[in-house]
């Protein structure tokens, strides 16, 4: 089969195809994200300070067992390109038991809220509603880790138009129900970040009922037996833990590096971590959409490797590339030419201008970092996406690792305890970070190792 940049495989018109229902996904949650915070900051300005510290922390410990449980996308997607269709259920259902198990972890996660926030040192007020958004995100997260779980069956196979569906629904759902709850209106109680919390915890378990309602079918059942293999399987869950386990890992070290950078900008003040969680809310908007393409590019390797041709998981690589490269910049302009409009988005109702001044005005110089350090952010994500499609799972985990705490953790403790410097010293480390790694992951991708890897064997 031919190989071209707009027909052919692995071409912009496929990559497309998979991609665009994720990224219209991402930009669902990315929107229902970012009207939360809205909410919040109008609110008020400590609960938009809790919000994203109090999330992200409570998102560290999911994305273990996120990155493990979403692996089998992976598993479908080689299955589905080896035309080994029976086997994609029993895949499936390894990951749903997994996300059993990681529920209950999420749920012995919240007992040490009190404990983890004490040692980020963050103001007693903002410290209140951190502990409170935590734990209720915690005990509820395990509807989120089925539901991506489920929602990799269509993923896997370049059907992603289903999950956007839902993704969509579940968005569409949360957000008046957020207002509402926030802020007491239509009859709902006045339950300020706990009703954010809540409203999310609803829309994950719609998400997880929809999904479950889509896959388990019986003309799903005839084709990749998805009822009949519900038992548990010692050789898809061993695979599964082989190569998912370091995604997983690579995932929680990811996100621990930016929720230790997060943790340690609330030391210098209110404002500044304000100012940070506001600017990484609207990063969002240039990150989800990359991570559509992300899994987008996963799937297509993942088929291209389990029809033995690595070429058209190479050739969507570079147009995934391509895409997510171009959209960086038109989001990068956008920041640059329109950023106190954005930031005064998050203005509390109980703040003049004047007063949130100080927030814009770092907020303004925090966007030019954002839409520079996104070129680097593109290039790592989809080659990550390439990466572990292929099964090089372990590399990605350790190239994380590394450079999280050598480029990210270290320097930023150095910078705000060590060195007293200030936000835009900080901020460099996530330049500094998104530049190695994606320096790092070119250098493995060029070498082409993965091309001889498989996760579902012979």
């Amino acid at each position: 089969m031919a190989i071209g940049k707009w027909e052919g495989r692995g071409g912009y018109r496929e990559v497309l195809n998979v991609g665009l229902p994720l990224v219209a996904s991402m930009a669902s949650t990315t929107v229902m994200q970012f009207t939360d915070r809205i909410f919040l900051g109008n609110h008020s300005l400590d609960a938009l300070a809790a919000s994203l510290s109090g999330s992200i922390t409570s998102f560290v410990f999911m994305a273990f067992f996120i990155g493990v449980a979403t692996y089998v996308n992976v598993f479908v997607a080689q299955y589905t390109g080896a035309g080994r269709y029976d086997r994609v259920g029993a895949a499936l259902w390894q990951g749903v038991w997994f996300s059993v198990l990681a529920a209950g972890a999420m749920v012995l996660m919240a007992l040490p809220a009190d404990w983890l926030f004490s040692m980020a040192g963050h103001s007693p007020e903002v410290q209140t509603l951190e502990v409170l958004y935590y734990r209720i995100l915690c005990y509820g997260s395990g509807l989120s880790i089925l539901s991506l779980c489920l929602s990799s069956f269509f993923s896997g196979r370049g059907m992603t138009r289903p999950v956007a569906v839902v993704n969509t629904i579940g968005a569409v759902l949360n957000i008046p129900l957020d207002y509402a709850l926030i802020n007491g209106a239509w009859g709902f109680p006045e339950l300020g970040i706990a009703g954010a919390g809540i409203a999310t915890v609803v829309a994950w378990g719609v998400t997880a009922l929809l999904f479950a309602r889509m896959v388990f079918t019986a003309k799903h059942e005839r084709c990749y037996k998805v009822l009949s293999a519900w038992r548990y399987d010692r050789d898809v869950f061993r695979r599964l833990m082989r190569f998912g386990l370091p995604g997983g890992v690579q995932f929680f070290l990811d996100i621990f590096g930016f929720t230790m950078f997060i943790l340690l900008v609330g030391r210098l003040g209110s404002s500044e971590l304000a100012a940070t969680n506001l600017v990484f809310s609207l990063n969002h908007f240039t990150f989800m959409p990359m991570v559509g393409l992300h899994i987008a590019t996963e799937t297509l390797m993942g088929q291209a490797m389990g029809a033995k041709h690595p070429e058209w998981g190479e050739a969507a690589t570079r147009s995934a590339m391509h895409l997510c490269l171009g959209w960086a910049a038109l989001l990068g302009l956008v920041f640059v030419v329109f950023p106190e409009p954005l930031a005064m988005l998050f203005r509390p109702a109980d703040f003049t201008p004047e007063q949130f001044a100080p927030v814009v005005a770092s907020s303004r110089i925090l966007l030019l970092f954002v839409a520079g350090y996104s070129f680097f952010d593109g290039l790592a994500i989809i080659q990550f996406g390439a990466l572990k499609g292929a099964g090089d799972t372990r590399f990605v985990m350790l190239s994380l690792a590394a450079c999280s705490l050598a480029l990210l953790v270290v320097p930023t403790y150095v910078i705000i305890e060590v060195l007293h410097g200030g936000l835009y010293m900080a901020w460099a480390c996530v330049a500094v970070y998104l530049a190695g790694l994606s320096l790092v992951t070119r250098m493995r991708y060029a070498g082409g190792k993965w091309k001889t890897m498989s996760v579902i064997g012979t």
